[in-house]
């Protein structure tokens, strides 16, 4: 199983947050330039987390993002889970439908698979993700961040 590219930087997004708390408040421009992505697919994650209430966005002087408590709480399985929606790991009923599609096993054990993935996920939060080495990273990655204009 393989991640969209979305969920990978909604995930990064929350982990920038997460150590964010003794500074002022990122903005979009300068997460996305801390985490290497574009700036508009930032805009995206970010307006998608808002709403889901896992991070509150400011406009203006003073402005910038911040987790909320229930980003920071936010079980990880849950979050890939709403993030990458419903849908198979194969593609059973597409344009060209399997043929073994009636009688085949392998869906079902993907299937499983697929919620062993999920549900290995879900004891872990937003918050134990930053938890060191990698807040420390992420807090000097933070610290030098290129000039955003």
């Amino acid at each position: 199983m393989r991640l969209t590219k979305f969920t990978d930087v909604a995930l990064r997004v929350l982990m920038r947050l997460a150590v964010a708390e003794n500074e002022d408040p990122p903005t979009t421009r300068e997460v996305a330039a801390t985490m290497q992505v574009p700036y508009t697919h930032a805009a995206k994650v970010v307006a998608r987390l808002q709403h889901l209430g896992l991070i509150e966005a400011r406009r203006g002087r003073g402005g910038g993002l911040s987790l909320t408590g229930a980003g920071r709480s936010a079980s990880i399985g849950e979050l890939v889970r709403e993030l990458e929606g419903p849908g198979d790991v194969v593609e059973c009923e597409g344009a060209t439908p399997c043929p073994l599609r009636s009688a085949c096993r392998l869906r079902g054990a993907l299937r499983r698979a697929e919620e062993a993935f999920y549900a290995s996920l879900d004891p872990l939060t937003v918050a134990e993700l930053v938890t060191s080495p990698t807040g420390p990273l992420l807090i000097g990655i933070s610290s030098t961040r290129p000039d955003t204009g």
